[in-house]
Formats: structure tokens, sequence, C-alpha cells
């Protein structure tokens, strides 16, 4: 057999023979008479058989047909703190599908922390389904006997992992031990085994933190085996924390030489000979409005008020004007999905050259864009849409403290014939409008779910100094109401069209999910009435509003309802309560902003023509389940390495001389005592029951509280001073202390 051609259907015509057994990549070239040169494409398609979930591979890397059993499904891992994890399964997997299993029903199955194999979070796992519905125990039990009655109680399954299609990078991250001429790894993960042998210190000194590639391991029982991969350095370097969550997480600092050439392709300025078909925007006042330490800004503002009506122009970075389909530059932001924001750095989907150059809507420079262009009646009622593509010159660059003091009067007031003077005034016309926006968004049932943002604060080094919070004021909010508005503009005109699209999807919750949110909500003394009725929760919404657990409370109602994903198909986003929904103002930092943009092009009112590659259907498909995984790749790593920060910055909190004290709110009251939030920097955490003032505290859990004799009293949603007690940083756990009376 001389020809690579058709190699992948003489593989699987081998794997399918009657009689076959396992064989390696050697016994395999072996049966096809393969000439040497062509080894390379061998393990190439072995690799992507393998992917694709067609054949797996087992001990002693042995090829095989992935069996297609009726209760083996093929998706997602996602680990939980405590070891079990989540399974997402994939809906478009043909075996998935043959199955018989409704995926829309269980669009996630629960794994027990033993059943977990030898998966690693964010691995692709054939599991096997151990039960479809609610436990038996269920009926016997009484205060889940009644939610059996409820929509939504039997989509619950459980499952066993039953080997791995896919590791999402095979690193494990640890400490380096040598001992009596033993080499192993002592990994951060506490749900892997206590060693990961190796045959070598690879170049690194005992103690020292090193990232190791798996090599064998066959069960949770017995220790992996594998090899160093990077030495990290001393834990207590500077970045070597984070790049271990980098490596854990299986993302890419460093982009390929070919996708670096042709960034450095891209022109700095823009030809004459692109700005002809495009409408300039260059003499209007546009701003743009970010936070502080952004450094791309993909989106720009410009509003006017009209005798009886508004007139919004939102402008988006071109992105798709740089980065062509198929290019080196598309095909790496594809991989990567969307940019991710650690709390030190920023891991781009695309170059600097484009991120923080050509693309970026910076001031006094021009720029090119997709413009929707949005007429609003003085109810703040969508009447008319259009979209171009144009050139604009940023007036201003403001942040959103900047933009909020100007909105409270603290710049421009008496200097209308000023710049700032004009900014300022242009920014009352923008949140008069916004403020209409939000109103009539709430009005049609959206859920206020705006949290506030506490960024951890870092030196030179890397380690963190303190914090800012950010709380979602005016500022925030205008942005916010303008980009949804220009989002859900887009995919109207887009569905409308019957264009394939990438949409942003939020279904409908579970509603026992939402019983158990009910319950929460009653132990902090709120009647939340049928939440299945989202005015219900609106209403709850409102109660608790700038209450100490208002955090407690939208937090409870977030983990009820189902993750936000992107689909091909528009199925309506429940939070935001619209219909059409996609995400079209950040293609800098997301692909699927890029594929709409794409999407979009035949109806610019100035279109140059053609699609310019915009996706199929089946690609849209395939797109949004894989940007939906990246996406939740990026979102575990950014919220990890924010609570390795925070922690940190706990620890040395704790063993200061003077150390800060915070005020907390009492979110349960448990046996072993008080669970608390830090209000001011939303970090939860214990208060032993041992380390309670002087007294006999004695627990009434009916009433939810601790009592003494002599009336002293720690109760639910109460509020009390608290210092840091201890941190460890293993199991990411706070406990703190109460301090004063």
């Amino acid at each position: 057999m001389g020809e690579a051609g058709g190699l992948r259907e003489k593989l699987l015509e081998i794997m399918r023979s009657p009689g076959y057994r396992p064989r390696n990549k050697g016994e395999l070239a072996r049966d096809l008479e393969l000439r040497s040169d062509l080894r390379a494409d061998l393990r190439s398609e072995l690799a992507g058989l393998e992917r694709e979930g067609v054949i797996v591979r087992g001990k002693k890397a042995r090829y095989r047909l992935r069996e297609k059993e009726q209760n083996l499904l093929s998706g997602i891992l996602r680990f939980q703190r405590k070891g079990s994890a989540w399974f997402y399964p994939d809906p478009h997997d043909e075996a998935n599908l043959a199955s018989g299993i409704d995926l829309k029903r269980f669009s996630r199955i629960y794994v027990g922390a033993r059943k977990t194999s030898v998966a690693l979070d964010g691995d692709r796992v054939a599991l096997r389904v151990e039960r479809l519905g609610p436990p038996v125990w269920w009926k016997h039990a009484r205060h889940k006997r009644h939610s059996l009655d409820l929509p939504g109680a039997e989509d619950q399954a459980t499952g066993r992992v039953e080997r791995i299609l896919r590791r999402r990078s095979g690193t494990v991250v640890g400490i380096l031990m040598e001992r009596k001429g033993f080499v192993y790894v002592q990994p951060d993960d506490e749900s892997l085994p206590a060693t990961i042998e190796l045959n070598s210190n690879g170049g690194g000194q005992s103690g020292q933190k090193v990232a190791v590639r798996l090599l064998e391991w066959d069960s949770r029982q017995t220790a992996p085996r594998g090899e160093v991969s990077e030495v990290l350095g001393w834990p207590d370097e500077a970045g070597v924390d984070i790049r271990g969550i980098i490596l854990r997480h299986g993302l890419r600092e460093e982009f390929p030489e070919e996708v670096q050439a042709e960034a450095k392709k891209v022109p700095s300025t823009i030809h004459p000979e692109v700005l002809k078909q495009r409408s300039d925007w260059r003499e209007k006042l546009v701003l743009t409005i970010d936070p502080d330490d952004a450094r791309d800004f993909d989106d720009a503002i410009c509003v006017r008020k009209l005798e009886d009506e508004w007139e919004l122009a939102v402008h988006i970075a071109d992105v798709a004007h740089y980065v062509k389909p198929g290019t080196a530059l598309d095909l790496e932001a594809r991989q990567r999905g969307n940019s991710t924001y650690l709390v030190d750095r920023v891991i781009p989907m695309l170059p600097e050259e484009l991120s923080n150059g050509i693309c970026s809507l910076v001031p006094a420079e021009d720029r090119l864009t997709r413009c929707v262009i949005m007429r609003f009646d003085r109810q703040g009622k969508l009447t008319r849409t259009r979209f171009e593509q144009a050139v604009i010159c940023s007036r201003s660059r403001l942040t959103y403290r900047e933009a909020q003091e100007m909105l409270e009067g603290g710049e421009g007031e008496g200097e209308e014939n000023s710049s700032s003077g004009e900014i300022a005034q242009a920014l009352t016309v923008c949140w008069e409008l916004a403020k209409l926006l939000r109103q009539r968004r709430f009005e049609q049932g959206a859920l206020d779910l705006d949290f506030p943002e506490v960024r951890m604060e870092l030196d030179a080094s890397g380690r963190p100094i303190g914090y800012r919070r950010e709380d979602h004021n005016e500022s925030h909010q205008l942005i916010e109401e303008f980009m949804l508005a220009a989002n859900e503009a887009v995919a109207r005109v887009v569905k409308n069209a019957e264009r394939p699209a990438i949409y942003r999807v939020h279904e409908e919750p579970d509603h026992d999910k939402l019983f158990e949110f009910a319950e929460l909500a009653r132990t902090h003394g709120y009647e939340p009435g049928d939440l299945v009725n989202r005015k219900h929760i609106q209403k709850l919404l409102r109660a608790c509003r700038g209450e100490p657990e208002e955090h407690s409370i939208k937090l409870g109602l977030l983990k009820s309802l189902k993750r936000a994903s992107y689909r091909e198909e528009p199925l309506g986003h429940y939070g935001l309560s619209k219909t059409d929904y996609c995400h079209f103002t950040s293609p800098i930092r997301r692909y699927a902003d890029l594929v709409i943009h794409r999407t979009l092009e035949p109806l610019l009112e100035n279109s140059p023509g053609g699609s310019q590659g915009a996706a199929t259907q089946v690609q849209c498909r395939e797109l949004s389940d894989h940007i939906s995984t990246t996406e939740r790749t990026s979102a575990s790593a950014e919220t990890e390495s924010h609570r390795l920060k925070m922690l940190e910055w706990l620890l040395l909190a704790a063993d200061d001389f003077d150390p800060p004290t915070f005020e907390a709110v009492i979110t349960d009251v448990r046996r072993v005592g008080l669970m608390v939030e830090v209000i001011e920097i939303l970090q939860r955490g214990l208060i032993k029951q041992d380390d309670f003032p002087g007294g006999d505290w004695r627990l009434e859990s009916h009433r939810m509280r601790y009592v003494t004799a002599r009336g002293e009293e720690l109760a639910l949603g109460q509020i009390v001073s608290v210092r840091v007690g201890r941190v460890n940083m293993e199991r990411q756990q706070v406990d703190f202390v109460l301090s004063g009376e």
C-alpha cells in the first residue's frame, strides 16, 4: 500500500473486521503495509479519529473503535471543588444522538467523586449513564417528595466515567520531591492521588513547582506516572502560581511563528482606498468607555437626541476586515475561542499588533468599524435599524470612573464650549436613553443580576497589595444597555435573513433548582412566591437590593440558573428576557462576534459585496460547541487566578501587625460554626464555633442562630465584624474570627 489517500477508510476497515484485537501504531502500520515516510500521516489520522471520538486509545497505546452502547455518551467533564463533577454531553455527536437519551433534558449529568476515573477537569470522556431521573429515596424524603410533581424534577441523571477520549491538557502542577533516590510530585489538585511517580527530576530541584505531563494512569487507586514538562520555579517566586494555572488549563501564551508573521504584515495605517465605501464618522462625537486597565477597545458609541426620537450608533472594531477566514490568524483565533483575562495578564485571542493596535478604537486615530445605527421612540422602543461599515476617530477614551464623575456633575459643569463640557453633555444624553432602555428591559422581564467587581491590585513582582472594588453604576449600565441593544438588533436581522449564525442562548432554569433557591431565600426571611414566574424573581431581587445579603441571594439565583452558551439556533436568552440575542460587540476578544461580523457582511447598506467567508450552518454548529468549551475553560482559569491572589492577600493580612477588619454577613448557621461573606471583598469563609467569644454558645438550628444564656446571639443575616484568622492555600479556604464586641 503505497498511497496515503484513503488511509482513514482503510484504518476503520481493519478495526471493523471480525476478530480485530486492539493494535498500536506500529502494528497498524504493518497491517497497512505503510511506507516509513507515511508514518506521520498515520499518526495524524489516528489523532484525528481519537479527537472525534470514533476510536479510543486503551492500555499500552492500542487503538480500537469506540463502542456505541445505548447508555454511553461522549462529552466534557467539569470538576467541582469537592471532587465531584458535571458531565456535559456533546449534543451533536452521532453516537450520543443514537443513544436514545434526550440530550436537551439531560444537558448535564452528575458524576460522583468516586466515579470520575482518571479524568482531569476539561477532558473529553466517555460516560456510562447509571440513572435517569431522581433517585428512589426522593419518594421517601419529605422535603423532596412534593418536588417530584414539578416540571424538571425528572431531568436528573448520574453517570460513571468509562474512559478518557481526549485530554484538555494532560498537565498536572505540583511540588517536586526527591527522597532516598525516589523522585515524585505532590500535585496541587487534592482530587488526584498523593504522588505522581517520575523517572527523573527533569532538571528541577526538590521543593520547586513543576508541570508534569501524565504518561500512565489506570486508576485513582494507583499512582500515575509522568514526566516533567516544565520547571516553574520556587513556589514563592513571582509568576509561578499563574503560570501553573495557564498550563493546567491548557492555555497558550505564545502565538505560532506563522501567526506572528501574518500579524506583522497587517498595515498599521488605513489605506485611502479602503475608506471610499465607508461612512465617515470622524467629525462626530464618538466615545469609548472602558475599565481603567483596559488595553483593547472594541466598542464606541455616539448618541443624538432628535425631536421625537433618539439615534444610537454603536461602532464595533472591524476585525473581519483584517482577519480573513482560513488564514493562520483566523485558525489560531478560532482555536483559542476567546481572550482570557487572568489577574495579572491577558492571554489575547489575537496578537498584540491587532488587539492593541490597528483594531483597537484608540482616541485620535482613524479606525475601521462595523456600525449599528438604531432609532428609538420616546418610550425606548426600537423603530428602525441599519448597518454599515464606517470609519471613526474616537474623540475621547473615558474610564468608567471618569464617565461616572461626569454623569454626577464632577466635570464639565458650566463648560459647554470646552471639549470636556461637550463630552459631559453627550454623556448626559447617553444616560437619558440608557435609563429608558434599562427600564423597558426590566418591564419585559429581564433579571437584575449585576454584581460589583473586586479586582486585585498587584505590585511589580505580582504580589497582591490590595484590591479595588467597582460597583455596577450608571457608567457601566450605560454601556451595557447600548451593547445589549446592538446585540439584539443584529441577532434579529440575521435570523430574519435566515443566514447561518452563532447565537447566545440562555435556557429556562430547572424548576427544582428554583425550588431549592426559594428555600435559600426563605432562610433569609424573604417570601419568594412562585419563582417559575419571573415577575416573582424580579420582586425578590428588588426586595433584597441594598441589603447585606443581596450578593448571597443573587449568587444563589445564579447557581439555580443554567449556564449561557453558544448555539446555532436562536433559542432565546432567559436572563435578559430576549427572544433573539447574539454576541456582536467584542470581536477582538470573542470568536463568536467575528463569526457574526462575517455573517452580517451582505446586510450592510454599503457592503463591499460577497460574504467574506461566512460560516455554514454545519460550521456554526461545530463552532458553537467549541467556543462554549473554551469560554468555560477561560472562566475557570480567570476565577482561579483571582481567588489565588485574594487568598494570598488575606494570608498576608492575617500576619499583619494591625490586621484589617471587615463587615460580614452571616449566610448560614451550621454545627461547625457560621458561614459568612465579607461584604466589601465578596469573600466567603467560616467562623468556627471554637473561635466564638467566651460563653456557653448553644445552636438553635430551627431558628438558624447560636445563643447564650446571657442573651447573646449570632443569627442568620446578622452583620458582624471579622478579621482573618487562618488561610489554607492548598484547600483554598479562609477562617475568620470575630473582632470587637
